[in-house]
């Protein structure tokens, strides 16, 4: 059944990937985005509509009130929230203000429009919320079950995007950088189109309703070591790796932390680091709190695409710029 969706966070990939996907279900899809957008804002409308084929788009700030009731909502009936939204940085005054209080009201006017569903995407590492922002992701997840409203809140392992911050680097000849011995972690990669297609598929499948949903891409988990290793066949070198010790990390972070108290700027940057840290030692794959470890296998897996796929074709240069830009995003 064609339902008329209301859409945040439209422009990022994932975002462009599930709008895709609504409009194929047949679904009437409009998008509220910034005027520009894109890593440093190199989106104006007319490319903007280029990327969101099939969709309206209206323009303001998701995070003025009236901006949103005004120039998004109009008054207008909707059927479904469809969020892809998230804060650039992580830095807690951005999260709060995005993964949080922007979903508050976006949420509080959407019921207002007749929106009695909302798909949300969350991330899986909220499971251990030691970091502002996911924090505030998980206090308006408990919002958003409190609502009353169907729900589904998706949280999604590893992006290819984030795992292709060294092709560059290991394409120029220098190592791929590991911390420790590339084994602390693991994760199951889940490309943009199939989570795209995931998360549109939540509108309309009862099963997804009512429920936190953890999604991993197809096959077994990835250790960071194992993803240097292909790198390189696929480039056709020997493997090359650098350790990095997660010691190292904790005394950046102890000296960002001292300095930001008279410099507010090192004080953000200590917050950034903190979030390298927490991804350099925790998987992404589903939390079992009693047995205290991660569970590959109690992790669902989705989808079609590979990293090894995507690999592949970013070392044959089949891949956009654009589809690999991470812009605050980046660690490397």
């Amino acid at each position: 059944m064609s339902r008329r969706i209301f859409v945040l966070g439209a422009t990022g990939t994932i975002g462009q990937a599930t709008v895709r996907a609504l409009v194929r279900n047949g679904h009437e899809v409009v998008c509220f985005v910034r005027p520009r957008a894109g890593a440093r804002a190199a989106l104006g409308p007319q490319e903007m509509a280029g990327l969101l084929p099939g969709a309206q788009l209206r323009f303001g700030d998701v995070t003025d009130a009236v901006s949103l009731e005004r120039g998004g909502f109009a008054g207008e009936h909707f059927d479904v929230l469809v969020s892809c939204l998230a804060s650039r940085t992580g830095a807690p005054q951005d999260a709060w203000a995005i993964d949080h209080q922007a979903h508050v009201q976006a949420l509080a006017l959407a019921q207002r429009c007749g929106v009695t569903q909302v798909v949300l995407l969350s991330a899986i590492c909220v499971q251990k919320p030691r970091l502002a922002f996911q924090q505030a992701k998980l206090a308006f997840e408990q919002v958003l079950v409190d609502s009353g409203l169907n729900y589904s809140i998706v949280r999604p392992t590893a992006f290819f995007k984030s795992l292709s911050g060294q092709v560059e680097r290991v394409r120029r000849g220098k190592p791929f950088l590991l911390f420790g011995d590339g084994r602390l972690t693991a994760c199951k990669p889940i490309s943009d189109d199939d989570l795209g297609d995931y998360l549109a598929g939540c509108v309309d499948e009862p099963a997804r309703h009512r429920r936190v949903l953890p999604i991993g891409g197809p096959g077994p988990a990835i250790t960071p070591r194992e993803q240097g290793e292909r790198l390189f066949a696929l480039l056709g070198r020997p493997p090359r790796f650098k350790q990095v010790p997660v010691g190292l990390m904790d005394a950046i972070i102890a000296l960002l932390g001292l300095a930001g108290r008279v410099v507010p700027a090192l004080a953000a940057k200590a917050e950034l680091a903190r979030i390298g840290r927490y991804y350099a030692t925790e998987s992404m794959l589903v939390w079992d709190a009693a047995a205290g470890r991660y569970d590959e296998q109690a992790t669902p897996s989705w989808g079609r695409q590979t990293l090894w796929d995507h690999y592949a074709a970013l070392v044959r240069g089949d891949t956009p710029h654009s589809d690999t830009e991470r812009g605050d995003h980046a660690v490397f």
